[in-house]
């Protein structure tokens, strides 16, 4: 209002307002002949609804901004793991002991602390189990295997010395019950944990073991007592193991010693620390060659799989690893394996692609590209993002579909061609969605497979010249898929979404969610930047959904709450249609009155196409604010000619859910 309004008695400013808005409304009227003073919205949409100033259950404290950042009091616990494992081939076990490093950096002191069992969802006896419906599917055991962790022992370590302390497992989590609290901002304890499983043959598709022509192939995840993350949003995170939702988990460095037959060979996360204890002379003198090459050496050929010499002489090897920074460490095993490498990433930066694979698979076809895919993967990605932080990078073709750990990852040997580079590229994509990006995957899986998702169709468009990039996301082809009637909240709880939605929720809408964010509403420059903000903001880090909320807004300029609560809050659907061409006083050269249309409940911004009957086309693009009125909308176009046609949505970058009326033709 106008400084004079503050003079005015109420009434006489209500009045005055009131008169101020009548003759806006006749002027109106008299550039558009024949419009209603009041645009009627259709009923289903409302833009009180949508654009609701409440959104963000929380302002912004010392822990966490209201920019999206950290606040200068985030704290985040550190835990760090010195295992020692042994693989039994003949029995299919792993015995194995792990001494836990676990630093309490939260302002609160800490009388018991709790871990995760994961290999407990193999028992008979487990919630995954019990849970898992009768007609089976991916997260089901086999029928025949009764595993789990058989706990030797769980010692309190102090000073050196170990001594037995209370713990209770309770399916797939272990609470150990500490003498005395755990001191707070800096505390440490050491935990020292004895134990054993049996090798699934089937892991819930996470891990397992895979019969090839020359022996078996182990890959090996969830594989030692890990810790629960303790944040300042639940507490302790011990949600149970169930299958479909992954894992939350806290950073440190970890060391591991695996103990295999001679005749194998092992891969890992992190840095091969005694690759002259572990390789022949001839496989060391090509591994030196692989680290400064970037064309692809082959460590281990096909034909040398069957070579008794492409092996030390001995019964026995210890593998000897360290990842630094990781909130996890994953391993394969096989006496199978084909193994080749290369150098890449630009700038100086060194690390080793490389995969191992049956000699089965060995073609061009199929996994002698392998490396080639990791190659351009981990480049792509840390130039987009965020510079790769391991020192391999390593695909293992075996029984596992598709999964990821850090810096490693499983890849079904099956896989052909582009199925093979799109699993490689989505599941080293997860090297920065959750591995560097730490978010919480058994409430959120959205945040690390949606946006995963997102950022594999930019790499697929640039692969090879575009070899594989008729394979990118495009909206009018997936919107049924997207917003079909049992649909359910990309917000749903990974555990809780039904199986043939979890492709749905997780993965193609979270991710055509930041397509839509990039090609319609910010445009590349402004999703870009504020993109890696948010990767900057929270690498290494925990962050929740408002926490990207936050960060994608504040550095976007951009108030984005009507979109996140239609796209993933919600399952709001988007129509737009073309429903009316008039002209300015009826007369073509002064310009056309077009009418456009919200049909459904979630806006967008509008590109609206026209095509004038002497050939000329033009377009408009209006912002997402014209809808804030109502769900429908009249603007002026500079015509000089009569109408031909007006398309809204021309380039079919709306998942439009009734295409049919976003064209008129004018008669």
């Amino acid at each position: 209002m106008g400084a004079i309004a503050l003079f005015l008695s109420p009434i006489k400013a209500i009045s005055l307002m009131f008169k101020k808005c009548i003759v806006v409304l006749v002027i109106c009227a008299s550039v558009f002949p024949g419009a209603e003073l009041f645009s009627q919205s259709p009923a289903i949409f409302d833009p009180h609804e949508t654009f609701n100033a409440d959104f963000y259950p929380n302002t912004g404290d010392q822990f966490r901004l209201a920019d999206g950042r950290p606040g200068p009091d985030y704290w985040q616990n550190n835990a760090d793991y010195e295992i020692k494992a042994k693989l039994d081939d003949v029995s299919q076990t792993i015995t194995g002991e792990v001494l836990i490093t676990y630093t309490n950096n939260s302002p609160a002191e800490l009388p018991f602390v709790w871990l995760q069992l994961d290999q407990n969802i193999y028992s008979k006896k487990s919630r995954g189990v019990a849970t898992t419906s009768i007609t089976g599917g991916r997260w089901a055991n086999d029928a025949d295997f009764d595993g789990g962790y058989n706990i030797q022992s769980v010692r309190l370590v102090t000073n050196g010395k170990a001594d037995s302390v209370k713990y209770i497992i309770d399916d797939t989590r272990m609470q150990i019950r500490l003498p005395a609290p755990l001191k707070a901002k800096g505390g440490k304890t050491s935990f020292r944990i004895a134990y054993s499983f049996k090798i699934p043959q089937y892991g819930t598709d996470r891990m397992g073991r895979l019969k090839s022509e020359n022996g078996e192939i182990y890959e090996i995840a969830q594989w030692y007592p890990r810790m629960c993350v303790y944040d300042n949003i639940v507490g302790w995170n011990a949600l149970p193991y169930l299958g479909q939702g992954e894992f939350y988990l806290e950073y440190g460095n970890i060391s591991y010693e695996i103990d295999v037959p001679a005749s194998h060979v092992v891969v890992g996360s992190g840095e091969l620390l005694n690759p002259k204890e572990v390789l022949t002379s001839t496989q060391l003198e090509r591994w030196n060659r692989a680290k400064s090459s970037d064309k692809t050496v082959m460590l281990r050929t096909a034909a040398e799989v069957k070579d008794p010499a492409s092996r030390p002489k001995a019964k026995r090897l210890t593998w000897k690893f360290r990842c630094e920074n990781t909130r996890d460490v994953a391993w394969a095993s096989s006496k199978a394996f084909v193994w080749d490498a290369r150098m890449n990433l630009p700038d100086n930066r060194k690390a080793l692609a490389m995969s191992v694979y049956s000699a089965e698979v060995a073609q061009d076809t199929a996994w002698s590209r392998s490396t080639e895919y990791v190659k351009h993967s981990i480049e792509f990605y840390s130039d987009y993002l965020y510079p790769y932080t391991y020192p391999v990078a390593v695909n293992v073709g075996g029984v596992v579909g598709g999964m990821e750990y850090p810096g490693i990852v499983f890849c079904s040997a099956r896989a052909r061609r582009s199925s093979l580079y799109g699993v490689t590229s989505h599941e080293f994509g997860h090297n920065w969605f959750p591995m560097i990006v730490g978010t919480n995957e058994r409430k959120y899986a959205w945040m690390d497979e949606g946006f995963n998702t997102f950022i594999n169709s930019l790499a697929q468009e640039k692969f090879n010249n575009g070899e594989y990039a008729a394979r990118g996301m495009n909206a009018r082809n997936l919107k049924g898929y997207l917003l079909s009637p049992t649909a359910e909240s990309i917000y749903t709880t990974p555990d809780v979404l039904q199986g043939y939605n979890l492709g749905v929720a997780a993965y193609y809408k979270p991710g055509m969610g930041l397509k839509l964010l990039r090609d319609v509403v910010l445009g590349p420059e402004r999703f870009d930047s504020a993109f890696r903000y948010y990767m900057d903001s929270w690498a290494f880090k925990h962050p929740t959904p408002y926490d990207f909320f936050h960060c994608m807004e504040n550095a976007s300029g951009e108030n984005l709450d009507w979109f996140w609560r239609g796209w993933f809050l919600n399952n709001w659907k988007i129509d737009q249609s073309v429903s009316e061409v008039g002209y300015v006083d009826g007369d073509f050269t002064k310009g056309a009155v077009l009418t456009i249309n919200n049909l459904q409940k979630l806006p967008m911004p509008a590109t609206v196409e026209v095509k004038e009957i002497d050939g000329k086309k033009g377009r408009m693009t209006l912002p997402v604010e014209v809808w804030q009125h109502g769900g429908s909308w009249k603007f002026i176009y500079p015509s000089k000619t009569q109408i031909q046609q007006v398309i809204i949505d021309p380039d079919e970058l709306l998942p439009d859910v009734n295409p049919s009326n976003n064209t008129l033709d004018v008669k």
